[in-house]
């Protein structure tokens, strides 16, 4: 089922899903599309993204989603690293005329044969409704059902990380690395036929490539929604008859606060599963309390897919102490040249069936080829402590570590701030102090008016007998946290703030 903000819902049943992928990718080989070209795809929370990235896949050409956050620089560099020879957009999306601004930058890009516009074509763009919708292309390419060979270990797919810790990445996926990924959580997770998943993520990022091809693994049922609000994310979780949401945190929190903090009706709902950033411990007792349902906590990335999960064997409230073990698979390594402690937390490596093949810089195009470095291990840039439980506890990206020989545990800092009433929203960010030391800022949304003082703040902390100097030392109040297309805060945005404003 696919709910459009401003159209309502649609379904499509499996059989009417394979018909319109095998009639898309009958239109992509009209318009010249072979093994190995390079389709994009800039497009809502659509039906239509999903089946067209398939059909790309059908024709072992190389699908590359790419979020519709993403703004005419950005989107150039991408298609000319991909040399993109398809690229289908949008005709306004959000305000912003995706298909105008792709038809100002394609007289640069010569690979570019064919512009597709969802929405009012102009001149020059074909019209997807009625090219790929309207027009009967079943059949019309070569490759059969029964005879179609492919291989699975060939580049399928390119999803582009959001670069908020450097150059932004190509990830080159096969889809047997997607396969992995994507199997891994029904291993662990009641989740079948008659499961029901629905997760505000978009398409085009690897949290909805890996849901989607989870749920035509188990033959369950997705549920799309191509715009985002509290009260109509909890609009859909009813009228779908959801069983299990797959969201970040903050999604999860527009949720709640929607309902006002009283119990739901949502007889269906049995799991809540974060993902994209650590769980506030407070989350916990409101997902239980709240949606009636269970919080399960996980972590992952672009360029390899689902890494852990918390599972049902684990105590309830483990997602707040805990982003699990590895999935089927995955592999972990803790490294450090001294004790790995809360105050000094290894960097995280991960190795196995999950990993993208290789990494390909945005603007540099270097190519790194996972296989070839480090006997395959896979550098993640977080930072981490056991669980005590054969998992990890995520303390943060190795860029946004706060401190020198100590670490502030960032994590541990924002959920107890978070539990404050006169704290909305807030993100710890490190700043440089006078003798080449990092101190902590908290970059506060307040609940209150006048807002929270830090002097309150580091007394709140104090009282739950937090360390010294895990302590901010300053304060920043801003309206709303800048956050990324899947709800992560962008502290690096933050972070140049701070020095400027310093």
């Amino acid at each position: 089922m696919a709910y459009r903000a401003d159209e309502g819902s649609v379904r499509l049943s499996y059989a009417e899903y394979a018909g319109h992928v095998e009639r898309f990718a009958g239109a992509l080989y009209e318009l010249g599309v072979r093994p190995g070209d390079v389709v994009a795809c800039q497009l809502p929370n659509w039906w239509q993204a999903q089946a067209l990235l398939l059909a790309a896949t059908r024709l072992e050409a190389v699908a590359a989603p790419i979020m519709t956050t993403i703004r005419p620089r950005e989107l150039e560099r991408m298609l000319r690293l991909l040399g993109a020879s398809v690229c289908v957009t949008v005709d306004e999306w959000a305000g912003f005329g995706h298909a105008a601004a792709l038809g100002e930058i394609a007289h640069r890009l010569p690979e570019l044969r064919h512009r597709v516009v969802i929405g009012e074509p102009a001149d020059g763009e074909i019209d997807f409704r009625s090219f790929f919708e309207e027009t009967p292309w079943e059949g019309c390419h070569p490759v059969a059902l029964d005879d179609a060979w492919e291989d699975p270990d060939c580049v399928a797919l390119v999803l582009f990380t959001s670069g908020t810790s450097g150059e932004p990445k190509g990830a080159l996926h096969t889809q047997n690395t997607m396969y992995a990924s994507a199997i891994s959580v029904g291993d662990v997770h009641d989740f079948g036929r008659d499961s029901v998943r629905f997760t505000p993520h978009a398409l085009m990022h690897i949290v909805g490539q890996d849901n989607a091809l989870a749920v035509l693994l188990a033959g369950a049922s997705m549920v799309l929604l191509d715009d985002w609000s509290g009260g109509l994310g909890l609009r859909v979780l009813a009228g779908s008859g959801t069983t299990d949401l797959v969201a970040g945190p903050s999604f999860v929190h527009d949720v709640i606060a929607a309902i006002g903090g009283k119990p739901a009706c949502l007889p269906a709902l049995r799991t809540v599963r974060c993902v994209g950033t650590t769980v506030p411990k407070q989350l916990v007792p409101q997902v239980s309390g709240v949606l009636g349902a269970r919080l399960l906590s996980g972590w992952g990335m672009t360029e390899i897919g689902t890494g852990t999960v918390t599972r049902s064997d684990d105590p309830p409230d483990w997602a707040a102490h805990s982003d699990g073990r590895p999935v089927m698979g995955m592999e972990l390594d803790l490294r450090s040249v001294t004790e790995i402690t809360k105050d000094r937390p290894g960097r995280l490596f991960v190795r196995g069936s999950g990993v993208c093949l290789a990494t390909v810089g945005r603007d540099s195009g270097e190519l790194t080829v996972t296989a070839e470095h480090d006997d395959g291990w896979y550098d993640t840039g977080d930072l981490a402590v056991p669980d005590g439980r054969g998992g990890i506890r995520l303390m943060g990206r190795a860029g946004d570590r706060i401190g020198g020989v100590f670490m502030i545990p960032v994590g541990d800092v924002e959920s107890e701030l978070l539990k404050n009433p006169g704290v909305e929203d807030v993100a710890l960010v490190g700043y440089p102090e006078s003798d080449g030391g990092e101190l902590a800022c908290a970059v506060v949304v307040p609940a209150t008016e006048p807002p929270v003082t830090l002097d309150e703040l580091r007394t709140y902390l104090a009282d739950q007998g937090m360390t010294e100097w895990y302590l901010p030392s300053r304060v920043e109040y801003v309206d709303a946290l800048p956050r990324n297309g899947n709800g992560k805060v962008r502290k690096e945005l933050l972070r140049r703030w701070l020095v400027d404003t310093a």
